[in-house]
Protein backbone atom coordinates (compact mmCIF):
# COMPACT_ATOMS: atom_id res chain seq x y z
CA UNK A 1 0.00 0.00 0.00
CA UNK A 2 1.36 3.34 -0.76
CA UNK A 3 1.99 6.51 1.57
CA UNK A 4 -0.86 8.62 -0.04
CA UNK A 5 -3.11 6.07 0.26
CA UNK A 6 -2.14 4.99 3.81
CA UNK A 7 -2.93 8.47 4.89
CA UNK A 8 -5.83 9.01 3.03
CA UNK A 9 -7.40 5.54 4.63
CA UNK A 10 -7.00 7.23 8.34
CA UNK A 11 -7.33 10.89 7.20
CA UNK A 12 -10.75 10.07 5.45
CA UNK A 13 -12.25 9.83 9.16
CA UNK A 14 -12.47 13.85 9.70
CA UNK A 15 -15.70 14.89 8.44
CA UNK A 16 -14.29 18.00 6.62
CA UNK A 17 -13.33 16.25 3.42
CA UNK A 18 -15.01 14.00 0.92
CA UNK A 19 -13.54 10.55 0.96
CA UNK A 20 -14.19 10.32 -2.88
CA UNK A 21 -13.27 12.23 -5.04
CA UNK A 22 -13.35 13.24 -8.81
CA UNK A 23 -9.53 12.33 -10.57
CA UNK A 24 -8.75 16.13 -12.53
CA UNK A 25 -8.43 16.12 -16.09
CA UNK A 26 -7.73 19.54 -18.47
CA UNK A 27 -11.37 20.24 -19.52
CA UNK A 28 -12.87 19.90 -16.12
CA UNK A 29 -14.03 23.54 -14.75
CA UNK A 30 -12.05 24.59 -11.92
CA UNK A 31 -14.82 25.80 -10.45
CA UNK A 32 -16.38 22.60 -10.20
CA UNK A 33 -13.14 20.91 -8.92
CA UNK A 34 -13.38 23.80 -5.95
CA UNK A 35 -16.93 22.77 -5.09
CA UNK A 36 -15.96 19.27 -4.91
CA UNK A 37 -13.03 19.82 -2.66
CA UNK A 38 -12.18 23.39 -1.09
CA UNK A 39 -9.10 22.85 -0.87
CA UNK A 40 -8.21 23.16 -4.37
CA UNK A 41 -8.81 26.75 -2.94
CA UNK A 42 -5.56 26.69 -1.33
CA UNK A 43 -3.91 25.05 -4.25
CA UNK A 44 -5.06 27.85 -6.43
CA UNK A 45 -3.65 30.37 -4.00
CA UNK A 46 0.35 28.77 -3.35
CA UNK A 47 0.27 28.70 -7.53
CA UNK A 48 -0.86 33.07 -7.20
CA UNK A 49 -4.25 32.53 -8.93
CA UNK A 50 -6.29 35.37 -7.89
CA UNK A 51 -8.92 35.49 -10.05
CA UNK A 52 -12.62 34.73 -10.85
CA UNK A 53 -12.72 31.28 -11.92
CA UNK A 54 -15.96 31.83 -13.89
CA UNK A 55 -16.11 28.73 -16.27
CA UNK A 56 -12.35 28.55 -17.04
CA UNK A 57 -11.47 25.01 -17.63
CA UNK A 58 -7.91 23.24 -15.89
CA UNK A 59 -6.56 24.24 -19.56
CA UNK A 60 -7.82 27.76 -19.79
CA UNK A 61 -6.68 28.83 -16.61
CA UNK A 62 -2.95 26.88 -16.73
CA UNK A 63 -2.66 28.97 -20.05
CA UNK A 64 -3.70 32.37 -18.91
CA UNK A 65 -1.00 31.78 -15.70
CA UNK A 66 1.35 30.36 -17.44
CA UNK A 67 1.12 26.97 -15.63
CA UNK A 68 2.72 23.83 -17.03
CA UNK A 69 -0.78 21.63 -16.96
CA UNK A 70 0.40 18.80 -15.88
CA UNK A 71 1.90 19.55 -12.73
CA UNK A 72 -1.07 21.69 -11.42
CA UNK A 73 -3.22 18.61 -11.95
CA UNK A 74 -0.75 16.01 -10.48
CA UNK A 75 -0.65 18.62 -7.13
CA UNK A 76 -4.79 18.95 -7.87
CA UNK A 77 -5.28 14.81 -7.71
CA UNK A 78 -2.74 14.98 -4.84
CA UNK A 79 -5.37 17.26 -2.49
CA UNK A 80 -8.08 14.57 -4.21
CA UNK A 81 -6.47 11.58 -2.93
CA UNK A 82 -4.54 10.06 -6.03
CA UNK A 83 -1.24 9.57 -6.10
CA UNK A 84 1.67 11.19 -8.33
CA UNK A 85 1.57 8.51 -10.49
CA UNK A 86 3.46 8.80 -14.14
CA UNK A 87 5.59 11.93 -13.87
CA UNK A 88 7.18 11.60 -17.69
CA UNK A 89 5.49 14.64 -18.54
CA UNK A 90 6.64 17.00 -15.99
CA UNK A 91 9.94 18.90 -17.49
CA UNK A 92 12.88 20.44 -15.08
CA UNK A 93 11.02 23.73 -16.87
CA UNK A 94 8.51 23.68 -14.12
CA UNK A 95 11.37 23.43 -11.13
CA UNK A 96 10.95 27.56 -10.46
CA UNK A 97 7.01 27.37 -11.09
CA UNK A 98 7.17 24.35 -7.74
CA UNK A 99 9.64 26.33 -5.60
CA UNK A 100 7.22 29.40 -6.06
CA UNK A 101 3.97 27.03 -5.08
CA UNK A 102 6.63 25.52 -2.21
CA UNK A 103 7.67 29.13 -0.61
CA UNK A 104 3.93 30.10 -0.73
CA UNK A 105 3.54 26.93 0.99
CA UNK A 106 6.08 27.48 3.88
CA UNK A 107 4.37 31.45 4.31
CA UNK A 108 0.93 29.42 4.74
CA UNK A 109 2.27 27.47 7.64
CA UNK A 110 4.27 30.10 9.24
CA UNK A 111 1.92 33.25 8.86
CA UNK A 112 -1.21 31.42 8.94
CA UNK A 113 -1.68 27.41 10.01
CA UNK A 114 0.80 27.95 13.23
CA UNK A 115 -0.86 31.31 14.69
CA UNK A 116 -4.24 29.85 13.98
CA UNK A 117 -3.12 26.56 16.33
CA UNK A 118 -1.20 28.90 19.10
CA UNK A 119 -4.36 30.95 19.32
CA UNK A 120 -6.63 27.79 19.94
CA UNK A 121 -4.22 26.38 22.78
CA UNK A 122 -4.25 29.66 24.27
CA UNK A 123 -7.93 30.11 23.96
CA UNK A 124 -8.13 26.54 25.78
CA UNK A 125 -5.83 27.33 28.30
CA UNK A 126 -7.15 30.69 29.35
CA UNK A 127 -10.82 28.91 29.71
CA UNK A 128 -8.77 27.02 33.21
CA UNK A 129 -7.33 23.80 31.20
CA UNK A 130 -3.90 25.76 32.27
CA UNK A 131 -1.67 22.65 33.36
CA UNK A 132 -3.30 20.23 30.60
CA UNK A 133 -2.76 22.95 27.80
CA UNK A 134 0.86 23.92 28.74
CA UNK A 135 1.65 20.20 27.78
CA UNK A 136 -0.01 20.97 24.34
CA UNK A 137 1.56 24.00 24.18
CA UNK A 138 5.27 22.65 24.93
CA UNK A 139 4.71 19.98 22.53
CA UNK A 140 3.64 21.61 19.57
CA UNK A 141 5.95 24.99 20.04
CA UNK A 142 8.42 21.91 19.81
CA UNK A 143 7.38 20.56 17.25
CA UNK A 144 6.77 23.81 14.77
CA UNK A 145 10.43 24.90 15.67
CA UNK A 146 11.19 21.06 13.94
CA UNK A 147 9.15 22.46 11.08
CA UNK A 148 10.94 25.37 10.83
CA UNK A 149 14.55 24.15 10.86
CA UNK A 150 12.76 22.25 7.90
CA UNK A 151 11.38 24.65 5.93
CA UNK A 152 14.84 27.20 6.46
CA UNK A 153 16.92 24.24 5.39
CA UNK A 154 14.97 24.20 2.20
CA UNK A 155 14.33 28.00 1.54
CA UNK A 156 18.24 28.53 2.59
CA UNK A 157 20.24 25.64 1.16
CA UNK A 158 17.77 23.25 -0.88
CA UNK A 159 15.93 25.45 -2.95
CA UNK A 160 18.41 28.14 -4.07
CA UNK A 161 20.54 25.11 -4.53
CA UNK A 162 18.12 23.80 -7.03
CA UNK A 163 17.11 26.70 -8.67
CA UNK A 164 20.85 27.07 -9.71
CA UNK A 165 20.84 24.04 -11.10
CA UNK A 166 18.20 24.74 -13.61
CA UNK A 167 19.18 27.98 -14.10
CA UNK A 168 23.04 26.14 -14.93
CA UNK A 169 24.31 28.34 -12.42
CA UNK A 170 27.41 27.48 -9.94
CA UNK A 171 27.48 28.48 -6.38
CA UNK A 172 29.84 28.11 -4.20
CA UNK A 173 28.01 28.18 -1.11
CA UNK A 174 26.54 24.90 -2.21
CA UNK A 175 28.94 23.46 -4.81
CA UNK A 176 28.95 20.47 -2.15
CA UNK A 177 25.78 20.20 -1.89
CA UNK A 178 23.41 18.03 -3.94
CA UNK A 179 19.63 16.70 -4.45
CA UNK A 180 21.00 13.50 -3.12
CA UNK A 181 21.94 15.41 0.17
CA UNK A 182 18.54 17.17 -0.06
CA UNK A 183 16.75 13.74 -0.79
CA UNK A 184 18.58 11.70 2.32
CA UNK A 185 17.84 14.90 4.49
CA UNK A 186 14.39 15.27 4.46
CA UNK A 187 11.90 14.24 6.50
CA UNK A 188 8.33 13.40 7.26
CA UNK A 189 7.48 16.65 8.75
CA UNK A 190 3.95 15.89 9.25
CA UNK A 191 4.17 12.67 11.16
CA UNK A 192 4.52 13.58 14.49
CA UNK A 193 1.00 15.86 14.53
CA UNK A 194 -0.75 12.18 14.94
CA UNK A 195 0.97 12.02 18.60
CA UNK A 196 -0.67 15.61 19.41
CA UNK A 197 -4.16 14.57 17.74
CA UNK A 198 -4.46 11.60 20.03
CA UNK A 199 -2.99 13.72 23.18
CA UNK A 200 -5.69 15.47 22.88
CA UNK A 201 -8.45 12.35 21.35
CA UNK A 202 -7.82 10.23 23.70
CA UNK A 203 -6.12 12.02 27.22
CA UNK A 204 -6.73 15.22 27.82
CA UNK A 205 -10.47 16.29 28.98
CA UNK A 206 -11.41 19.92 28.01
CA UNK A 207 -14.61 20.96 29.90
CA UNK A 208 -17.20 23.46 28.45
CA UNK A 209 -14.95 23.81 25.85
CA UNK A 210 -15.76 21.54 22.86
CA UNK A 211 -15.96 24.20 20.30
CA UNK A 212 -12.38 25.46 20.40
CA UNK A 213 -11.19 21.90 21.02
CA UNK A 214 -13.20 21.27 17.60
CA UNK A 215 -11.29 23.72 15.82
CA UNK A 216 -8.10 23.08 16.90
CA UNK A 217 -8.35 19.54 15.98
CA UNK A 218 -9.90 20.40 12.66
CA UNK A 219 -6.86 22.95 12.39
CA UNK A 220 -4.45 20.16 13.22
CA UNK A 221 -5.89 17.66 10.49
CA UNK A 222 -5.49 20.44 7.75
CA UNK A 223 -2.08 21.08 8.77
CA UNK A 224 -1.22 17.49 8.50
CA UNK A 225 -3.32 17.22 5.29
CA UNK A 226 -1.73 20.17 3.71
CA UNK A 227 2.47 19.10 4.87
CA UNK A 228 1.87 15.35 3.75
CA UNK A 229 1.30 17.05 0.50
CA UNK A 230 4.14 19.32 0.37
CA UNK A 231 6.72 16.51 1.07
CA UNK A 232 4.99 14.26 -2.04
CA UNK A 233 5.76 17.17 -3.95
CA UNK A 234 8.94 17.76 -2.84
CA UNK A 235 10.26 13.51 -2.61
CA UNK A 236 8.28 12.89 -5.80
CA UNK A 237 8.64 15.96 -7.96
CA UNK A 238 10.94 18.20 -7.09
CA UNK A 239 13.96 16.36 -6.09
CA UNK A 240 13.80 13.41 -9.25
CA UNK A 241 13.16 16.72 -11.47
CA UNK A 242 16.77 18.01 -10.17
CA UNK A 243 18.09 14.83 -9.69
CA UNK A 244 17.57 14.34 -13.81
CA UNK A 245 19.93 17.64 -14.19
CA UNK A 246 22.86 16.32 -12.31
CA UNK A 247 22.26 13.36 -13.66
CA UNK A 248 22.93 15.24 -17.29
CA UNK A 249 25.36 17.42 -16.09
CA UNK A 250 27.93 14.26 -15.05
CA UNK A 251 27.44 12.76 -18.46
Amino acid sequence: MNKLLEFGLSYKYSAMYLTSKTYVKPDMKISDIVRENPSILLVLEHFGIDDLLQDKTVSRLCSEYDIEEPLFIVICNLYNGFNVGDTAQLKPSSIPLIITYLNNSHHYYIHEKYPEITDYIKKLSASGQIKEMKLVEDFFNEYFEEVMEHLNYEGEIAFPYISGLFEKKQNSSTEKFSATHYKNHHSDIESKLEDLKNLLLQHIRIKNQGIVKRKLLYSLFELEFDLKIHSLIEEQILIPLALSIENKSTK
